[in-house]
């Protein structure tokens, strides 16, 4: 009871804001009703909901069974792991199980016996569902914290990942990137992506054993150190684009790269003393239901949100059936407090509304100017299906040409005898008034959210388009980005910056394409969200080109420096990729001193052995 007290003591700034409900009941006015409010539910801890893998095959320690020992006893090593003896085994699901009486149960890799082989490790986590941060991801390392790791999130259930934090006991070593603070972050660069020292320098196995990724302390830079000020933060997500984003995943991934040291180099002679052992990883994080959900619950094997708006799916992320009226959109957190609901609307409150089908009671004949172009939207589904299963006009199911704009000529409403009318226009002469003004209300119906004026009817669909999307945006509303485009989730659907290119680096990147984030697919040995970076090991050179040289290895030979990790610079008189090879003039003759004096060397061993023989 009491850690779960602890926990709600913890967790109660991030819940503050006035978005754990749904609708409250409003009395005041004409009337009782629902009032509507953007929601989300409260955090939880996630590591119960998560599905676990561990990388590469054969990574688990006990099979076969093995001897280890710990940097306190590295010559004691008289502990072992065995799959097959349960006392002793080891497996992944004991970095999540409950620990008792103060004993640590932990999954423990093999040891690096097979040095100087990297000794590599991926652990994923994986929810089958989309989860927002609210708190610090910590990870208990048993044994020592590894002296270089990554931590990685995927947005797209492991297709693709980006670097979260990489940690290191030295940075510019291991990632060639500087070791950064996050209260050196501000609300500019709050997403930046930074290498950290702070949580593998050799400390002792038993005193430091958490690696962090600090969530708190990137929302204390927009809700103050005690996170007393969480509307600032939730403005923020409206207002800064792709922060929601980079507290959003699917998927969570540790990369161990190399393990604890023991504050030394690594000794051969002893191998046994090196390996990860994991005995929690705590992850507190939301459901992600786009504010349309005040619950969450674990349903069919995964997380499910409690969908309330007229939404539904594992998100919340689309609007239900015959609830179509209106384009879905995410709740909002503004206005403060309450926010914006975004709510699907039934296409039955537009009929009572816009009484467009009410042939038994026609309403009055309104005046439409000659030749008077419609500006047409998009028929809401629903509504299409009604109109499909009604009678009517043969003059009304008449429609204009495939790709037509669609025109209005006048009707009086009396039956008279058909007229000529333009190319691609809805004839209604011997139409009763009221198909005319069903008419207008329905072209009048589509929307395109600002981005063009003009759609046309699909005659094979039976389907109004819009057409000439502007701002980069395509689809049926304009509702969709170009290719090479993404969509800005910071602004609505009208908003004409809606659309982002990519600018993918065209060396970095295979195509100029990205994914619904801004993250180009790039190129092996290439990082970064446009691919205009390198991963450690490369170095930029019309795209990264793997390292042929590295200073700190002296692989360059002979006094050869190692240009841009490329190429080595030999010194007069050698010459070879690695500089390994001595250089004689074009005569062969003159070869440098170092050719000389191992051809003297020879003359004096041949002279010596002579001299033996003949003294023999």
């Amino acid at each position: 009871m009491l850690p779960l007290a602890a926990f709600l003591v913890h967790c109660f700034p991030l819940a503050l804001g006035h978005y754990d409900i749904c609708k409250s009941w409003v009395t005041s006015g004409d009337s009782p009703s629902w009032e509507y409010h953007a929601c989300q539910p409260k955090p939880m801890f996630m590591k119960g909901y998560a599905m676990v893998k561990v990388e590469p095959p054969g990574i688990t320690c006990g099979d076969p069974a093995e001897y280890f020992c710990t940097h306190e006893n590295p010559y004691l090593c008289s502990d072992e792991c065995d799959a097959a003896n349960r006392d002793l085994a080891h497996p992944p699901r004991l970095m999540f199980d409950k620990e008792e009486d103060g004993l640590a149960t932990y999954w423990q890799s093999v040891t690096w016996k097979r040095y100087p082989e990297p000794l590599i490790a991926n652990i994923t986590l994986s929810w089958n569902k989309s989860i927002e941060l609210t708190d610090d991801i910590v990870v208990t390392f048993e044994y020592g914290r590894p002296t270089m790791m990554v931590l990685e999130k995927s947005l797209d259930h492991g297709k693709t990942w980006h670097p979260y934090q990489f940690y290191a006991d030295d940075c510019m070593e291991a990632f060639g990137m500087m070791s950064n603070k996050i209260r050196e972050l501000t609300t500019d660069n709050a997403k930046r992506v930074q290498c950290t020292e702070e949580y593998s320098r050799w400390a002792g196995s038993k005193k430091e054993k958490n690696v962090r990724f600090d969530v708190r302390e990137r929302f204390a830079i927009f809700a103050g150190p005690d996170l007393r000020k969480m509307e600032n933060l939730y403005m923020a997500m409206e207002r800064v684009k792709g922060l929601k984003e980079f507290f959003t995943l699917t998927d969570l991934r540790i990369r161990l790269l190399r393990p604890a040291l023991g504050g030394t180099y690594v000794q051969r002679d002893n191998l046994k003393k090196y390996f990860y052992a994991i005995s929690n990883i705590e992850v507190i994080a939301r459901c992600k239901c786009n504010l349309h959900a005040s619950s969450c619950n674990f349903r069919d094997g995964s997380l499910q949100c409690e969908c309330e708006h007229n939404t539904t799916g594992q998100d919340c992320g689309r609007c239900k059936k015959n609830f179509h009226t209106k384009f879905w959109r995410a709740g909002s957190y503004n206005p403060a407090p309450r926010g914006s609901p975004n709510s699907c609307t039934q296409a039955g409150t537009i009929l009572d509304t816009n009484p467009i089908l009410r042939i038994s009671d026609p309403p009055p004949m309104k005046e439409v100017k000659e030749n008077t172009a419609i500006q047409v939207s998009t028929i809401p589904p629903v509504l299409e299906t009604k109109l499909q299963h009604r009678e009517i006009p043969e003059k009304i199911r008449a429609a204009p040409p495939i790709h037509k704009e669609l025109t209005l000529t006048p009707s009086s409403g009396r039956k008279h005898s058909k007229k000529a009318s333009p190319k691609g226009s809805i004839i209604l002469e011997s139409t009763p008034a009221i198909v005319m003004e069903s008419s207008v209300k329905i072209l009048k119906s589509c929307e395109c959210l600002g981005h063009s004026n003009r759609c046309s009817y699909i005659e094979q669909l039976n389907v109004v388009t819009c057409v000439s999307c502007k701002h980069n945006t395509r689809g049926k509303h304009c509702e969709q980005c170009r290719l090479g485009y993404y969509r800005n989730v910071s602004v609505g659907l009208d908003d004409k910056n809606v659309c982002v290119e990519c600018d993918c680096n065209q060396m970095g990147s295979w195509h100029d394409r990205c994914n619904e984030t801004g993250y180009c697919e790039c190129k092996s040995g290439t990082t970064g969200p446009k691919c205009d970076e390198c991963l450690p090991g490369h170095h930029w050179i019309e795209g990264c080109k793997p390292n042929m040289c590295d200073e700190e290895l002296l692989i360059c030979q002979n006094g050869g420096t190692c240009h841009y990790g490329q190429k080595c610079i030999c010194p007069p008189g050698f010459k070879g990729a690695l500089c390994q090879h001595a250089k004689c003039d074009s005569n062969h003759r003159n070869c440098d001193s170092a050719s000389n004096a191992l051809v003297a060397s020879a003359l004096v061993l041949i002279c010596t052995l002579m001299l033996s023989v003949v003294y023999i």
